[in-house]
């Protein structure tokens, strides 16, 4: 989370910034994984929403770690089953 430029910080947090990609029962599939990656080119920023009850609650953080790794992206955010992900 460090080097996050503050702007970049700010959209992520905004309430306006709705999550595009979903986790559903499926987990994390390839296709979710494509999916951000899709995003992720034509934009900086993608949120995205776990179901819940899909992780348990220790299991988020690899989750996301996940996610940032397979994705070339950084973890902005994390709060819950919410999560932002950014490409430099």
């Amino acid at each position: 989370m460090r080097d996050v430029p503050p702007h970049i910080l700010r959209q992520a947090k905004s309430r306006e910034f709705r999550p595009s990609v979903r986790v559903g029962k499926a987990g994390l599939t390839e296709t979710v994984l494509e999916e951000i990656r899709q995003q992720l080119k034509s934009r900086d920023l993608v949120k995205v929403k776990v179901n819940k009850g899909l992780f348990e609650r220790e299991q988020r953080g690899e989750v996301w770690s996940y996610l940032a790794e397979n994705t070339a992206s950084t973890v902005v955010l994390q709060r819950g089953n919410i999560g932002v992900l950014w490409r430099r």
